[in-house]
This record gives C-alpha cells, structure tokens and sequence, in this order.
C-alpha cells in the first residue's frame, strides 16, 4: 500500500515558487495574477502539469486539443492547480527520416520542463509510438509524481466490408496492388478506410504495446490503455487521472516507487503474452536504466515461454484494439496472466496490480485466450546471437512464417534504403525467394536513428509469384505493425563497423530461431580479413542535435538511450535555486 504520510502544504514543491515573502516569491504571484489567476487558484493546491504532446500533425494525439479540458477537470475537482506544458509532439507518419531519432529529445524536454517549472506533479499525454516511453523516461528522471493518460486506438478500418488494420493492412494490400491484384481506385478507397478516427494504430503494433507496458508497470489507472480514443470512456478515464495525480502528490507517490525490478519484469510478461511489437525491447531496456533496473535483452529470453495469448493483428488471426478492450482489456489479459506476474507490485493507484486486477473478466475468449489455448505457444519475441550479431538481435517468431524460423541462404546486401527500395521493382534483379535479403546502415548511428527499415519489401519479381514472406535482416527497426521473417536491431550495427558491415552478397547465412542462433558462414580467418579493409562512412551530421546524437547515442541492445541520460552516469541533478 501507499505511504500513510501524507505531505503538508509546505511541503509542496511550487511552495518555493509561490510562499516565500520576497522579491522572487511577489515575481512569482504577480505574473501568475498577470494570467487571470487569484491566490486561493494556488495557494495551498498541488500545481499539477499536464504534459501534452497534441500538434495539428499529429492525427494520433488530435482528440488531446480536447481531452486535456477532462484532464483539467479531474484536477480542479481533486484539489489541485492544472497547468498545460505542451511539449515536442512526435508524429509517427511525418516524422523523417523517423521519430526515434527524437524519441531521446523528447524526454529531456520532458524533464526539463519538470524540473525548471513551479510543479508537484505531472499527468504525460501521449499514445503514438515513441511519444510513450519518451514521455516516462524523462518524468522518472524528472522524479516527481506522475500518471500515464494513454491516447487509445482508433476504430478498426474498413473497406468492401472487410476489416482493416493499421499498417498491416496497408504492406499487405500494397504488395497486391504491386503484383497488380488490386486497381487505383481500390487502392484509394483503402487509404479512405484504414484510419476513421483520433487515435493510434489499432493494431498491435508499438503505440497499443507501449501504453500496455505502461499499464502493467503500474503507471495508469486500471484499463486506461486499450480504451479506444473516441470511447466516453476515454473521457472518464482523462478526468480520473487528472483526480489521481493530486492525491499522488499528497501521498509523495513517484515513479521509483512504482518502477521497480518487479514492474519491468510484470510489463515484459504481459508483453509477450499480447503478442507485442519488437520495439518493446529497446524502449523498455531504456525505461528501466532511467528507473535504476539494468534491464537487458537476456530478461526477454527469460520470458519467451510466455505463450501469446492476445489475439489481435498481427501475431493473432483477425481481431484489434477495439475487440480486445471489449473482451476485457488488459485487466482481463492480466487476469489470464497472474502465475507470471508480481502481483504485488504497487501502482499508480495506490494499491498493487493483484488488487487492481482482482475481479477482472475476460468477456471473449477468442480474443483473449485461455493459456491452453495460446495463439502462439511461446513468446511473441525471440532473442538471437551469432557471429554476425554477437550483442543479439530480434524477431517476433509469432508473426512470420513458421517454415522461415530454420533457414540458410545466400544473402543479397543493399548498403543503404534508397539503392534497396530501387532494386526491390527491378523485376531483373537475381534474386530467389530463398535468399536472405540484407539492410545495414540503418541502425541508430547509421540510420540515423535507427528508422522502421527493417521489413523490406518483397522484391516485386517475387511478390508476382505469390512469394509473401522471405528471411530479412537489418541493424534498422521495424512497426510494430509489420510482420514477416524480419530480424531486426542487429548490434554491434554496420555502420560502426560491427559484423554485419562484413557481409558480402552471396556468403551464406543461417538462422535457427528454436536454438535462437544467427551465422554467417564464413571463416574467422576472413571475417578478420574482412575488418581490415571496412572503411568507416561519413559522419551524418556536422550540427546541432544530430552532431550531439551521433556521440552519445547507445546501441540497440542498450536502449538507444544517451549516456549522459542513463542513471549510473554523474551524480544526481540538483533541484533549482529559487532566487
């Protein structure tokens, strides 16, 4: 349970703002007056800001120009002062060369705004992708009591009558319409179709996994994640959250309090268990380290037992984000899940995830199975090594064709995306579906920022064959609503010289994902031969953040998180002097 101490108005962290009888504290009160403001609007209230990440380009996050108005009044109701921070809002479609480039300026943004500000709590309002662990990296590091409002997904898609899904939807029926199966028009109406309302992908792709973690790790209210964006319910859920954070505050509830080992370990299990995207491992790896728990890939093996028992697109059969919160939500997915939770671990509710979880049903059974009845037997995610990624890489066995999970071939290398993008129409090029198509180049340093590269495209010779699925590999990433026998997040990456720069087009390459292994047959002696010669490319940027990124950025299997943001680096930040 939650501390019985609760804090006194002194206590209050914007009490140093706004208290103090002096020339700062009347600085303070007067231009808060200058905004329309009183003194009982502050005075003895929790100051609670509201971190949005709403922008007009942001289709994902419109409906928070709206929802914050209900995050405000959850906090006026419980006592508390609501003050909007709008920060850097990372739109997944428009973003290039890709957000996660971003991802780490985002968080600083966040704890910046935390810490510099007269604040003693924070609600985080994200959902897109990057937008998710962004926002919780950098309210950890901030340390001040916080509360997750996820965005929810949007409604499924449609088009003749058929269900469509974000992005896994859009690969597959771009492929037939490369093969020439589907008309302009079709093509058309099914851009039409696929995104009907605010709101993230309402698949399982990287939005609805990450504000899953974010649920499990026991930083939103029950239920909050799966709540589609135009349900009232995601109303009620915005003005609960915005009450909540202000008894946090009084109760001194912060995020180390929550994120414990226990946690990080409760939100892989449950990530495995829907069936969860592959950028899970480098954004929770990430989390952890700013939450004090060395999280590594190796807590994912450990997990990859958990059978995938969420059986929404693209690891399951037919169902979204909307079906599954009808079926339960993650309360009941959890329910299903507890022989390999903690169920003791505290959340943001003030009570532990067996309390808040206790009571919950599962309404479908289809699309929450039974765990005798898995939608894939072992973990969504499988964690490979091998001479070719000696600090691991990763597929998501559940969502690729099982006759590729054990397979040799000869590789066909592309150095970088346009040359690939290029060949892959060449209906000329030589190329069979037993090949291993390669990207490197693509990885954090290389990409940069590690761009959703790493599912490429079918060459279009192949795809009018009816080939659909083929073994591919990148140090690049991938959406977590793409699918196929894509391995992903190679590290070392190429572009620093790691081993899959050595890789030359027609060395065989082998793959075995039941004994979790990646080779490249070809001798040691050559390898060697092989790194005398690599010549390092061009730095990517000569300026600004970029020029900062590219020296501070870790690898894959690290987090991609900066150093000089990591908690083993320096001492602790001093709060700010108020003078």
């Amino acid at each position: 349970m939650a501390s019985t101490t609760r804090k006194k108005p002194t206590d209050l962290r914007s009490a140093r703002w706004f208290a103090p009888d002096d020339l700062r504290g009347f600085g303070h009160r007067s231009r808060f007056m200058q905004m329309g403001y009183g003194t009982t609007d502050w005075k003895d209230k929790p100051v609670i800001a509201i971190v949005n990440t709403w922008s007009d380009i942001n289709p994902c996050h419109a409906h928070f120009k709206h929802r914050v108005e209900d995050v405000k009044r959850g906090v006026l109701q419980a006592g508390g002062l609501p003050i909007e921070l709008p920060a850097l809002s990372l739109a997944e479609q428009y973003v290039k060369p890709t957000t996660m480039l971003y991802r780490n300026m985002l968080a600083m943004d966040v704890e910046e705004l935390l810490r510099c500000h007269p604040i003693d709590g924070a609600v985080l309002m994200g959902g897109c992708d990057k937008t998710t662990p962004a926002l919780l990296m950098g309210a950890t590091s901030a340390g001040l009591p916080c509360i997750y409002v996820p965005a929810g997904p949007m409604l499924r898609g449609n088009w003749k009558g058929k269900v469509l899904g974000s992005g896994s939807d859009a690969w597959k029926f771009w492929d037939e319409r490369r093969a020439g199966n589907i008309s302009d028009q079709d093509w058309t109406n099914i851009e039409a179709g696929i995104a009907r309302s605010d709101g993230t992908c309402m698949t399982m792709g990287t939005a609805s996994t990450m504000t899953a973690i974010a649920e499990s790790l026991g930083m939103t209210l029950p239920g909050a994640s799966s709540i589609p964006a135009p349900d009232s319910n995601h109303i009620r859920m915005c003005s609960a959250s915005g009450q909540r954070i202000v008894e946090m505050v009084w109760e001194d509830l912060t995020p180390n309090k929550i994120q414990t080992i226990k946690a990080f370990e409760n939100a892989i299990a449950v990530a495995m268990a829907m069936g969860c995207s592959t950028n899970a491992i480098i954004h929770l790896i990430a989390q952890g380290r700013r939450a004090g728990c060395d999280i590594t890939l190796d807590d994912f093996e450990a997990a990859s037992h958990i059978p995938v028992i969420g059986n929404v697109r693209p690891s399951g059969e037919k169902y979204l984000m909307e079906d599954f919160f009808y079926a339960g939500g993650l309360p009941g997915l959890m329910s299903r899940l507890t022989d390999h939770l903690h169920l003791d671990a505290m959340t943001v509710t003030g009570r532990s995830l067996g309390e808040n979880i206790a009571g919950a049903e599962v309404h479908d059974d289809d699309v929450i199975r039974p765990m005798d009845n898995p939608v894939y037997a072992s973990g969504a995610l499988a964690v490979l090594k091998g001479n070719i990624a000696p600090d691991g890489c990763v597929i998501k066995p559940s969502a690729c064709a099982p006759h590729l999970r054990k397979h040799s071939g000869p590789a066909l290398v592309f150095d970088d995306y346009p040359s690939m993008k290029k060949a892959v129409e060449d209906e000329s090029l030589e190329v069979t579906a037993d090949h291993v198509l390669i990207l490197r180049n693509a990885g954090p340093q290389g990409g940069p920022g590690m761009p959703e590269w790493g599912m490429l495209p079918i060459p279009k010779k192949l795809v009018k064959q009816g080939v659909r699925d083929m073994v591919r590999i990148s140090d690049a990433r991938m959406s977590g609503t793409s699918y196929g026998a894509c391995i992903l997040h190679v590290s070392p990456e190429a572009y620093i010289g790691g081993p899959l720069a050595l890789v030359r087009t027609g060395d065989i390459i082998s793959v075995d994902v039941d004994a979790r292994t990646i080779n490249l047959d070809v001798s040691d002696t050559e390898l060697t031969r092989r790194q005398a010669d690599w010549k390092p490319l061009p730095p990517r940027f000569e300026r600004g953040y970029g020029w900062m990124f590219n020296r501070h950025i870790g690898q894959a299997d690290k987090g991609c998180d900066f150093d000089f943001l990591q908690t083993s680096f320096g001492g602790a930040t001093r709060e700010p002097d108020i003078f």
